[in-house]
């Protein structure tokens, strides 16, 4: 079923590029033949509806299931104090240490990760 599906996507290509360079030979016919452009034959228009319409259809089977937008979905298991756990904005140079006259520079070289806790 995906091959019948991948082979119909590209058909709705070339479909779409068939009825893009249809337009473009009306218009060189409309000059060449020195008539005012009012718009498109009606068989070209329905040929780039019905192409844009399998594209979008075949994508959509192609590219599988999709994820759930829903934030509370991804956030079921997580419990409330989990929440706000972001190590991306963990601060350890903040400007509390010019604020206290006994502070001491850590030594991020003899400490481990279980030492880094204490930052927190």
């Amino acid at each position: 079923m995906a091959f019948l599906n991948k082979l119909v996507l590209f058909a709705g290509f070339v479909s779409l590029l068939h009825a893009a360079y249809s337009a473009a030979q009306h218009r060189a016919y409309l000059r060449i033949t020195d008539q005012e452009f009012t718009n498109l034959p009606v068989d070209i228009i329905f040929q780039a509806i019905l192409s844009l319409v399998l594209i979008i259809y075949n994508i959509l089977q192609v590219v599988g299931d999709f994820k759930e937008i829903r934030a509370a979905v991804d956030l079921q298991a997580k419990s409330w104090e989990t929440l706000g756990n972001i190590p991306s904005f963990y601060t350890f140079n903040h400007r509390g240490k010019a604020l206290s006259p006994f502070y001491e520079q850590p030594n991020p070289a003899a400490m481990d990760r279980s030492d880094l806790s204490t930052f927190e």
